[in-house]
């Protein structure tokens, strides 16, 4: 499921232009908000835009077993030296975001950039020896927490919201650690149980 050098340049020059301080979702409402949690810029592109995307969602969907349609357009994510995003559900406890494709069953989150230091996703409710890993020590303090992954350019983490029962897991709580050196491009792409119409 990795990204082509090609392919990641290709997503944050597209995204570039359109960056804008990143937001959560209401629950209440549905509409984004500002939030301190999350401190990145962002921007979407939408599902199908052009040949490098759609081979991109191609190959998401024939690695997760779920359809293109069932897809959100790809999220672009820049964080910048101090921003993160606080752990999290990408999951709604809300009937009004599953309006639209039903729930979140999965993400998969593709590194577009290195990151000298930091940046890490982090799992903090993941069990398991989790500082037997080899690269426990080249780790950030944020990322020691629990189960994390160091972002790296091409790479791509598929984890699931929900369960094969479809019960939530609140074991997907995940979050960013903050960048200490460089920057952190990314792109998300979340996945529906049912089409998510654009």
């Amino acid at each position: 499921m990795a990204q082509s050098k090609h392919e990641c340049e290709h997503l944050i020059n597209l995204a570039k232009p359109h960056m804008e301080k990143s937001t959560v979702v209401d629950s209440e409402t549905g509409k984004s908000k500002d939030s301190r949690v999350r401190t990145s810029s962002g921007t979407f592109l939408q599902r199908g835009r052009d040949k490098i995307i759609r081979g991109i969602e191609k190959r998401i969907a024939d690695f997760t077993f779920i359809p293109v349609e069932h897809g959100e357009g790809l999220q672009i994510l820049h964080y910048e030296v101090g921003q993160k995003y606080e752990p999290h559900y990408d999951y709604f406890l809300d009937e009004f975001n599953t309006k639209n494709g039903g729930q979140r069953i999965a993400t998969v989150l593709m590194y577009l950039s290195d990151v000298e230091e930091g940046g890490e996703t982090v799992f903090p409710a993941a069990k398991g020896n989790i500082s037997a890993v080899s690269w426990w020590n080249e780790l950030s303090e944020c990322a020691k927490k629990g189960l994390s992954v160091k972002p790296k350019m091409g790479d791509a983490l598929l984890f699931w919201s929900m369960r094969p029962d479809a019960s939530l897991d609140p074991s997907s709580l995940h979050g960013g650690c903050p960048v200490i050196e460089g920057n952190k491009w990314s792109s998300t792409k979340w996945l529906h149980v049912g089409e998510y119409k654009v």
